[in-house]
């Protein structure tokens, strides 16, 4: 694990940029008030703020879902759920070298409006957290649908390199059936 490549400084500001960009994006998709927005539990973390059951191999991000509860509580009602967005920088990395039309911040952008997506959907129980393989990958079509539709209507540099390679994602469901 000490071996995989790592975000450095200066891709942690564009990832951050790109982080705060999502976040807007997002609650205006979902007319979310900053109140309703900043009630959500969840937080964005890279390799190097990752436990080692965080880290995964193949997808650029996954989310991990925790139980919380509020300081000074015993009762069980207090618990929340908070979520996690592990941002997977060796398969980033990977994927940018072996993709070099793609550039960091709309890939990052694109990869964290997808999971705060997700979040949004557990959260008003659109998608359960759980769900059987057909159900997960019926949902991460949706969420590239979503995806696409927030970020299309936003000038980005570079984004259409991001689409192109997603391209297969929003397809329709049927031409991936067996």
């Amino acid at each position: 694990m000490k071996n995989l490549k790592k975000f450095n400084a200066v891709q942690i500001k564009t990832i951050n940029s790109a982080v705060a960009m999502a976040e807007e994006l997002v609650s205006n998709f979902y007319k979310m008030s900053a109140s309703q927005w900043l009630g959500r539990k969840y937080d964005v973390k890279t390799l190097t703020d990752l436990d080692r059951n965080e880290i995964i191999h193949g997808p650029f991000a996954q989310i991990i879902r925790y139980k919380g509860q509020r300081d000074n509580t015993t009762l069980g009602t207090s618990t929340y759920d908070f979520y996690k967005i592990c941002l997977q920088d060796h398969s980033i990395l990977l994927a940018m070298e072996q993709s070099p039309q793609v550039q960091l911040f709309p890939f990052i952008l694109y990869i964290v409006t997808h999971e705060l997506i997700h979040i949004i959907r557990f959260s008003k129980f659109f998608q359960q957290f759980e769900a059987s393989a057909e159900e997960k990958i019926t949902e991460e079509r949706w969420v590239h649908k979503n995806t696409h539709e927030i970020l299309s209507n936003v000038r980005i540099s570079d984004i259409k390199d991001v689409f192109n390679f997603y391209d297969e994602w929003r397809a329709p469901l049927d031409e991936h059936r067996d």
